[in-house]
């Protein structure tokens, strides 16, 4: 992202980083992956953090995942979505006409950084920067302006921001609270953040151990226990998000969220839930794929 010429065009181009990869463990014990976790009938975790990507107002979405569960999560996602606010308006004369897709991505950690930086934190560092060279490489008007990274082990009611679409892809940072608490109080809540945060957070996993001590060209480091190698791969997002500056940034508080990262809170969550109106948005969901090239919708 630093090696890339920055455009000084003002813009609004929001994006969507959907984290999956990651060394974080959590208890489903489940043969799929943990984001596939459902919360109503027919409607996942991580389909709800592409429909809460869609109403922020992004205009892409970059979900970080390994080839090991991205066939599986791409056959429920698809490689595009409807925005929701654009999406059946009653009094648009050619609604079909303006409805506005949302392209996603679907982006694996490097094999060179498996093992040994990538945390979950680490996706969403990794997953800006491929968002940021591929889109800057292709125009200076798709050159990403801000990040919104959206946690697929926590659900937040996605309609609650659609009154705040324009302050999430405005110049200032804004960051989503419960109960007052943030993503520096260990919950996998929304925020969004750009460049100069980007080098903070990258900064923080690069101070993790390696494979040998910090030596000199006269004096080189010696081989570190195997637990203490490659810390940086278990770093928390309190952690590594910490240095995100709150105080200039906009704060959204939200009334519906939960962690979903145990069995715990997943049976808290449901328990709730029974109070709340949770449904798989189809008009926003669609769950199709683009053809390969040069193959026509009858022979795929």
């Amino acid at each position: 992202m630093d090696n890339v010429a920055e455009t000084y065009i003002e813009r609004k181009h929001l994006v969507g980083i959907i984290p999956v990869a990651g060394h974080e463990k959590y208890d489903f014990n489940q043969p799929w992956p943990d984001c596939l976790m459902p919360i109503a009938s027919g409607y996942s975790l991580i389909e709800s953090s592409v429909v809460e990507c869609a109403w922020a107002g992004c205009k892409s979405i970059w979900i970080v995942v390994n080839d090991n569960f991205a066939p599986i999560i791409r056959k429920k996602i698809g490689d595009w979505v409807y925005d929701p606010v654009w999406n059946n308006r009653k009094f648009d004369p050619v609604p079909n006409e303006s409805r506005r897709r949302i392209a996603v991505f679907y982006v694996p950690v490097p094999m060179k950084h498996r093992n040994k930086r990538d945390c979950l934190s680490w996706s969403v560092i990794h997953g800006a920067l491929t968002a940021f060279k591929l889109s800057s490489d292709m125009s200076k008007w798709t050159t990403p302006s801000k990040y919104y990274v959206s946690f697929p082990h926590s659900y937040v009611n996605p309609f609650q921001l659609r009154d705040h679409r324009k302050d999430i892809a405005g110049s200032q940072n804004v960051y989503l609270t419960h109960n007052g608490e943030s993503i520096k109080d260990g919950h996998l809540i929304s925020f969004t953040f750009k460049k100069d945060d980007w080098l903070e957070f990258r900064r923080v996993v690069r101070s993790g151990t390696g494979m040998t001590t910090k030596g000199t060209p006269d004096n080189p480091g010696t081989l570190l226990p195997i637990e203490e190698r490659f810390s940086a791969r278990w770093f928390e997002t309190q952690k590594v998000f910490a240095p995100l500056e709150l105080d200039s940034a906009k704060e959204l508080p939200i009334t519906d969220f939960f962690n979903i990262r145990s069995w715990e809170e997943y049976t808290e969550f449901i328990a709730a839930s029974r109070n709340l109106i949770i449904k798989r948005p189809k008009s926003v969901l669609i769950g199709t794929t683009y053809n390969r090239v040069a193959e026509d919708d009858d022979e795929g």
